[in-house]
């Protein structure tokens, strides 16, 4: 009897490994997990693992890994075909009928699955020939040691039209059969067919069970029309249901079952060898957007998979993409995660300039899929006006009911609409900041709150807030007074929390002072140097260069002192505290007459801090400010 992959899946699906392992082994649960004694070897301590979400199980004892179909035939001696059909049972599902021709189509795939098999080791043993030459050292430039060719199946298909061909054919494959595998091209026009891959460094595609059906390969000429070529649909391989380094994946995820490591999802076959190597189970669709074959094979090994996008507009796009892909397809337990990768480089780079430690280090920071889809939704157009506040709330509205499942639906809806109030509902609280206690009023004197906008993907909240800052003019002075802290941190440090208050005079840069504290705060009483490039790379790393840039031009209209190159760095930072004592000074001001103007009586004293607040104004704006003595 014969099962095709489907019925397979479906069979997995319907059954919990916990259910049907422990029946024969006992089993505790432990986290997200169920831990027992090995059923393969005598021990003592608990090593053998079952873990629902992922379909498997994993012996630490033994090394033991696999499904519930493995476990049956490993413990009870049974065939694959004796495993299927008791599993059927249980599970409730009908036995396939026997179909002479589905059992033909059967005996076909297996003769391809045997023709790719070859082409494999052909590709192999021509990588480590003269002819490999080029691509040997390309794999070299990248990085990856010969060690790691044979782990990965790496090959080289030579500039021959009929290299494999005739190799394979001599072997006594028909050259149909090869067509039909996507081997071999045939000609529209007729003649004879010819080799898909010529002089390309050669990836193979394995299924979910760790069979070869197609492969990749990536061009050694620069000048090729297609860098990556993908074989084609074929009664093995179809690539819409397939992940490359699936297997693999699974058993590093095998091997981390005590963890709670997710697999992720990267964007080409390079970046997957790179997450592999340094234990991050990952996979690639190939150069396509996810299917929902794909999202339903990553969630029978993760509830959450992770997916890497470039930190760059075009890989934000990619993820915006893929958001509108998965919005449908959501279920409780079942949604993706979002992780960037800043600086432009993928996780190749990453692994072959860092190392395997910054690379994971690269992929731990991950946000949820409400917090990406908010920021994909705010950031369509500026949120300025009624109208255009409204617009956002009407798609907010709109993704959560292209989620099918209702009550998922109904959640999202709460926690996007949630997220509305919160950007656009002043919060009147105190401001804290961590260690301090300090008031939430701003210049205005109205108690203003901080209120952000949403955080785009990579993204801090107050990154989010620094982008839209930009659609304002910043004031020069301000403007001064947060690059000299940048510039210089440690002049911060008697003023924390009065920047934690008041920013620095300017609301477009609230988001950018409360970044800045954080940092501060955050590295004193410990090892770390928060020098002014450590800063800078903090506050790149939450989204904030793009204010940094035009803080930084504003800054100089301001005529600030302190801000020269050639400034004693004592007199600066004395400049720079009378400047920001000065727009305290404003500040307080602004809370007086609030104060004097709701007292009846209180005439004079209204007009006699209105004239002394109006005049701070003008030093600041004419530049008088800066005309007092260092010192003074």
């Amino acid at each position: 009897m014969r099962f095709d992959e489907r019925y397979i899946e479906e069979l997995k699906a319907r059954l919990r490994p916990s259910d049907v392992i422990g029946r024969s082994v006992k089993l505790k649960r432990q986290g997200r997990e169920y831990v027992g004694l090995s059923p393969f070897s005598k021990e003592k301590s608990p090593s053998f693992f079952v873990n629902d979400d992922k379909g498997f199980f994993h012996d630490f004892s033994s090394g033991k890994h696999g499904d519930i179909i493995s476990f049956l035939q490993e413990t009870e001696r049974l065939t694959f075909v004796e495993a299927v059909q008791r599993l059927a049972g249980e599970a409730g599902m009908a036995l396939p009928a026997e179909d002479p021709q589905a059992a033909e189509r059967e005996e076909k795939r297996k003769g391809l699955a045997d023709w790719m098999d070859l082409s494999q080791k052909w590709f192999a043993a021509n990588l480590r020939r003269s002819v490999g030459k080029a691509a040997r050292e390309y794999l070299e430039r990248r990085g990856l040691p010969e060690d790691q060719w044979e782990r990965f199946g790496l090959g080289y298909a030579p500039n021959d039209r009929e290299g494999l061909k005739q190799a394979l054919v001599q072997r006594g494959a028909k050259p149909g059969d090869l067509v039909e595998a996507g081997m071999l091209i045939a000609p529209e026009g007729g003649g004879n067919p010819y080799d898909r891959f010529r002089d390309r460094l050669m990836f193979p595609i394995l299924d979910a069970r760790g069979r070869i059906v197609s492969f990749g390969g990536r061009a050694m000429n620069p000048d090729d029309r297609a860098k990556y070529l993908n074989g084609p649909e074929s009664p093995l391989f179809h690539k819409g249901a397939t992940l490359y380094g699936l297997p693999e994946a699974r058993r590093i995820l095998g091997a981390e079952s005590k963890g709670e490591q997710a697999v992720v999802v990267v964007e080409g076959y390079m970046d997957v060898i790179a997450c592999q190597r340094a234990g991050i189970p990952a996979v690639a669709p190939m150069g396509t957007a996810l299917t929902e074959e794909q999202m339903a094979l990553l969630w029978r090994v993760s509830s959450e998979p992770v997916l890497c996008f470039d930190g760059d507009a075009a890989g934000r796009r990619a993820a915006y993409r893929a958001i509108d892909r998965a919005l449908p397809q959501l279920k409780s337990g079942k949604s993706f995660r979002f992780a960037l990768l800043d600086g432009g480089q993928d996780p190749d780079d990453i692994l072959r300039d860092k190392g395997a430690p910054a690379l994971r280090q690269a992929m731990s920071g991950t946000r949820p899929f409400a917090e990406v889809l908010f920021g994909k939704e705010a950031e369509l157009e500026p949120l300025d006006t009624p109208e255009r506040r409204a617009g956002l709330k009407g798609r907010l509205r709109q993704a959560a009911s292209a989620i099918q499942d209702k009550d998922l639906a109904d959640q999202y809806r709460r926690e996007l609409f949630d997220r509305f109030d919160a950007l656009f509902t002043p919060q009147r609280s105190p401001q804290s900041v961590p260690g301090r206690q300090a008031p939430g009023q701003g210049f205005s004197g109205r108690g203003r709150g901080r209120f952000g906008p949403p955080p785009m993907l990579g993204q801090t909240t107050e990154g989010a807030q620094a982008m839209q800052s930009l659609s304002r003019s910043i004031e020069p002075v301000a403007a001064a007074l947060a690059h000299g802290a940048i510039d210089d941190p440690a002049r911060m440090d008697d003023h924390l929390e009065d920047i934690a208050a008041h920013g620095f005079g300017d609301k477009a840069l609230d988001g950018l002072a409360q970044e800045l504290v954080r940092l501060r705060f955050s590295a004193q009483g410990t090892a770390q140097t928060l020098d002014s490039a450590a800063l800078r790379r903090h506050l790149a790393q939450s989204g904030h260069d793009a204010l940094v840039r035009e803080v930084e031009k504003a800054a100089a209209k301001s005529g600030a002192p302190f801000l020269a190159a050639n400034a004693p760095l004592a007199e600066a930072r004395i400049r720079w505290s009378q400047a920001f004592d000065a727009l305290t000074r404003v500040a307080a001001l602004e809370d007086a007459l609030a104060s004097a103007a709701s007292m009846p009586g209180q005439d004079e004293a209204f007009r006699r801090l209105k004239a002394e607040r109006d005049a701070l104004r003008r030093a600041v704006k004419t530049g008088e400010i800066w005309e007092d003595k260092a010192g003074s």
